[in-house]
């Protein structure tokens, strides 16, 4: 193994990200084609290093949101279905149609730029049309004339529309049903011109598992696939794949009314014994965690205390005594013995689970176990 060089790292469990994609494909059944969304670095997972795992165990692209991280898939898996669901420049439109990678559209400039370039390599460039059912964020708006628009993309040289697609707002059960029969009916009147879609899907993690009845032919999981939970189905049980972790670096023993960190916002009520720990909110760790968040140190907890630094935090010991520098120190586990799970982390800093873990950075190398025991490591700061 080569040197982790670093003491603060992240832990990607393969083992669950398989067991949770055979889950999703047993649950959603062979009929529905799964778009696994590696985003963000694969939800801050490592993007490339999970991708082989996703598509042996069930899916069928991998899809992002930007270009660079497409190209980023492309450079290592020549073969594998990429699907870009947010916006490219027309002027990078070509690297598309080079690479093979499936675009997602909404205007016929990019539909006419993208056939042009078809023919410019002679092949073709393959899209996918974003629908607006009331997200507002990107897609053609739900109207008589992007139907009529939608259908002339069809005629277009060297260029094949291989699906349709839309995003729910969430926003309850009323205004979901709404967004989706907005949608079917588009779908229905294109249809009903002769157009034909080989992938029709509107579902990500949420709604692919709680309304099977909106699956259509493809879903869109993102956070299912790294065991993360927002949805209601507690039938459904996946595993989280992310632990992060570290190690006590430094001990000290502060008297009663000595403040530690910035501002002195923490002092010590009584005679107490703390730690000093390697990570900080350049590593993606929430600064208002400050006071409210903990480390698990030999299965017990230990708050974090004062101000959370750029590269280092303070935690309490002084019920822990028999903690002694070297010793681990798990930031965020899966919620067994004393750990803090991703869900906990995002309720304490008032955010969403998926902004937890794409936040994490590119400093913190990533550790990868596979068959119970070490794989591989990724440390992105000495590549190239």
């Amino acid at each position: 193994m080569e040197p982790l060089l670093r003491d603060t790292y992240v832990e990607i469990n393969l083992d669950n990200i398989a067991y949770n994609m055979r889950k999703i494909k047993e649950i959603v059944g062979s009929d529905v084609s799964i778009a696994a969304v590696v985003k963000a670095d694969g939800y801050g997972h490592g993007a490339a290093d999970i991708a082989e795992t996703i598509m042996e165990n069930g899916g069928d692209f991998l899809a992002v949101a930007t270009l660079t991280e497409a190209l980023q898939l492309r450079k290592r898996f020549k073969d594998y279905k990429i699907f870009i669901m947010g916006y490219t420049p027309d002027e990078y439109l070509e690297y598309v149609v080079i690479n093979n990678i499936v675009q997602t559209i909404f205007s016929m400039r990019q539909a006419k730029i993208l056939s042009e370039l078809g023919m410019k390599h002679n092949k073709n460039a393959h899209v996918q049309v974003k629908y607006d059912t009331g997200f507002n964020r990107l897609g053609y708006k739900d109207c008589h004339e992007s139907i009529e628009e939608i259908d002339k993309i069809f005629d277009l040289k060297n260029l094949e529309v291989d699906g349709i697609f839309s995003h729910f707002a969430l926003a309850g059960k009323k205004e979901d049903e709404e967004q989706y029969e907005k949608f079917m009916n588009a779908v229905e009147k294109l249809e009903a011109m002769g157009r034909k879609f080989k992938f029709k899907h509107i579902c990500d993690s949420i709604s692919g598992i709680d309304y099977p009845q909106y699956r259509l032919n493809m879903i869109r999981p993102g956070a299912i696939v790294y065991g993360l939970k927002s949805y209601k189905d507690d039938s459904v049980k996946l595993k989280q794949a992310m632990t992060f972790k570290t190690r006590i670096y430094h001990i000290k023993t502060l008297e009663k009314g000595e403040g530690l960190s910035y501002d002195y916002l923490w002092k010590a009520e009584r005679k107490s014994l703390v730690g000093t720990l390697p990570f900080g909110y350049a590593d993606g760790y929430p600064r208002n965690l400050r006071d409210k968040g903990y480390v698990t140190i030999n299965g017990k907890k230990a708050p974090i205390i004062g101000v959370i630094c750029m590269d280092q935090c303070m935690v309490d010991l002084t019920d822990i005594p028999e903690a002694k520098v070297g010793d681990e120190a798990v930031i965020y586990g899966d919620g067994t013995y004393n750990t803090m799970d991703i869900n906990e982390a995002s309720r304490l800093a008032g955010t969403n689970k998926n902004e937890i873990v794409c936040r994490i950075t590119r400093r913190t190398p990533r550790v990868y176990i596979k068959d119970n025991k070490f794989y591989k490591l990724s440390n992105y700061l000495l590549q190239e």
